[in-house]
């Protein structure tokens, strides 16, 4: 679409996760932005809720001004309602408006008792989200109500498109009340098939055969599958983000998707090849000063022979494919140490999970380390200055000197007892803080009934750490980007994942990844000529494999990968970058321009 050919159509996008960063959507909303605004320009408004504690640091307010957007924000104002009108301060600074559902709960009673009438779903439970997500859409009906009515006038039509069901529930009182708006609604998973997939070892099996309305209440969450299916239903056009979860919306919301709209990213790459590997030798030895502040007071083993993986995401134990790369790493523990391999593997599992801090032993380690590092920072000065004397003053003698002399008795003291107060018989821990719940979760019990308790005849060593990696955390002194790219795998091998960001992002940031055939992104790239292995992609076969096959293909997978040499691990990251450019946002916005004609059947589209 060129701009000139949407002088007349203005596009709306709603989302819970506009300035309020939860999930995936998220990523989603904000890395499409700039594609975004190239393609319509002006023409381009996002609707979220007011609701995030730090909503001012992502938001900014602007002044109303004669645009159509600001003249139905004004309407609403004069409505009482509380209506925030500015930019989205992200890459394209998007116009945004805000919805403050709290301004509106005085009339939730009404609210949740028409929508009762009209769609027929009961909200008699209680649910503080649900609440708010009814206030958010009542707003955003009245306000795109507003907006298209002043559109018209101007000879204007507006497309909105709904992401997710705590976005969209403003859609059927938008086509009951026949607001000509074009409307496109995606799900990004459905509620009912994420609850399935973590309870049932065989949802895929199960899937044609379930009635949604007994597993809904099974799961008491008959009200939102409900406000799911009207979204669905109601919306002009219906899409979800890739074909393994439109199989599913067939199965549990009763619609074909009329479209598939995969995520993409915006994908930056560097002008020169070697900068990948020197940004990845960057943050590789940040990870390998943490790694050596974690393992070495225990024990040592050779850094230039170890690789870190990593698996990352919502603590989704079965869904999120925790169990399968558990148990493919304690094969792979046993193949590398019956082949002898004098490789090391570090996997760090990063998710978030109820903590009460992080561990004192982790952190007192690593400070005495750090101390260490000053040790030998203020020895090295030490020695340079009596070095550079001693070359000064010696004229006929250029004999080298004893380093050892020039170092004084209180820094051979002070290095050798901080070395000593550091070093520790025990092993070193498998978690990095202290969870709330240590005796109940799934990942140590797996790895005590294991015994993969990081000894040192272990090959592979672990790393839980259950909490976001940030700038602000003293483990690593990096965010979780840096992070990414300072690892030489991730491991993604997920049983339920509509469409998995994750394996997306290693890609992008030159890093190999393991998927599945089960998420949606994996069945994508298997129709993806350059998606495999020389390319830095691994597939593991879920769909058709149980779970001990799988594990056995994942086990293979990372034992080969072991194997690799350092340069045919340089050469797959830069193609690991190659391949992430069939998903940057240029590439997939045709797809979002298919839904937006089909909706409104009228509006020229690019080639």
């Amino acid at each position: 679409m060129e701009k000139k050919q949407l002088k007349n159509t203005v596009l709306t996008e709603v989302a819970w996760e506009v300035c309020n960063q939860v999930g995936g959507i998220y990523t989603v909303i904000r890395s499409k932005v700039p594609v975004m605004i190239d393609k319509w320009g002006d023409n381009y408004l996002l609707l979220g809720p007011y609701i995030h504690h730090n909503v001012a640091t992502d938001f900014e307010s602007a002044e109303s001004d004669d645009s159509n957007m600001s003249k139905a924000v004004d309407r609403l104002r004069e409505m009482g309602l509380e209506v925030h009108y500015g930019t989205w301060l992200v890459s394209g600074r998007p116009k945004t408006v805000l919805f403050n559902p709290y301004s509106v709960m005085h009339e939730l009673g009404n609210i949740k008792y028409f929508y009762n009438q009209n769609h027929h779903i009961d909200f008699k439970n209680h649910d503080p989200l649900l609440d708010q997500v009814l206030a958010f859409g009542y707003m955003v009906k009245i306000f795109l109500s507003e907006l298209t009515r002043i559109c018209l006038d101007d000879g204007v039509q507006v497309i909105s498109h709904f992401h997710e069901w705590m976005a969209g529930t403003a859609i059927p009182d938008l086509r009951k009340e026949q607001i000509p708006v074009k409307t496109v609604f995606t799900t990004h998973a459905t509620m009912l098939g994420r609850y399935l997939a973590m309870n049932d070892p065989f949802f895929y099996d199960h899937l044609p055969f379930l009635n949604w309305e007994v597993e809904a209440k099974n799961f008491n969450i008959d009200a939102v599958v409900r406000l799911e299916r009207a979204c669905a239903h109601g919306s002009h056009i219906f899409t979800t983000v890739s074909d393994v979860t439109g199989q599913e919306c067939i199965h549990l919301l009763g619609r074909a998707p009329d479209q598939i709209l995969p995520n993409g990213l915006n994908i930056e790459r560097f002008s020169v090849l070697h900068e990948v590997q020197n940004i990845h030798q960057k943050y590789k030895t940040k990870i390998q000063h943490f790694v050596m502040g974690h393992f070495f007071q225990s024990y040592s083993f050779e850094l230039d022979k170890t690789l870190f993986f990593f698996t990352s995401g919502r603590f989704e134990y079965r869904n999120k494919g925790y169990d399968l790369a558990l148990e493919a790493l304690a094969r792979l523990n046993w193949k590398m140490k019956e082949a002898n391999s004098d490789m090391t593997v570090v996997m760090f599992i990063v998710t978030k999970q109820p903590v009460h801090s992080i561990s004192p032993h982790v952190l007192n380690s690593r400070a005495v380390l750090e101390e260490i590092d000053d040790n030998c920072d203020s020895i090295l000065k030490l020695v340079k200055k009596k070095l550079f004397q001693h070359a000064a003053s010696n004229q006929e003698d250029h004999r080298l000197p004893s380093l050892n002399d020039m170092v004084d008795d209180y820094w051979r003291l002070r290095y050798r007892r901080t070395i000593q107060s550091w070093k520790t018989g025990n092993l070193p821990s498998v978690v990095t803080h202290n969870l709330v719940d240590d005796t109940n979760d799934a990942v140590l019990q797996f790895l005590r009934n294991s015994n993969l308790v990081n000894k040192a005849e272990d090959r592979v060593k672990f790393v839980y750490h259950p909490d976001f990696i940030s700038t602000s955390s003293p483990l690593f002194g990096l965010d979780y980007g840096e992070f990414v790219r300072g690892c030489h795998l991730g491991i993604f091998p997920s049983y339920y994942e509509p469409w998995g960001y994750t394996p997306v992002e290693c890609l992008a940031s030159g890093v190999p990844a393991v998927t599945s055939d089960l998420s949606g992104f994996g069945d994508y790239i298997k129709n993806v000529p350059t998606g495999n292995e020389e390319h830095g992609m691994y597939i593991v076969e879920r769909a058709k494999k149980d779970f001990n096959d799988s594990a056995d293909d994942l086990a293979n997978i990372l034992f080969r990968f072991v194997q690799t040499t350092r340069k045919e691990r340089i050469t797959m990251r830069n193609k690991s970058e190659d391949l992430s450019e069939v998903f940057d946002w240029k590439n997939l916005y045709s797809e979002y321009q298919k839904a937006y004609l089909l909706a409104t059947e009228s509006v020229s589209i690019e080639a």
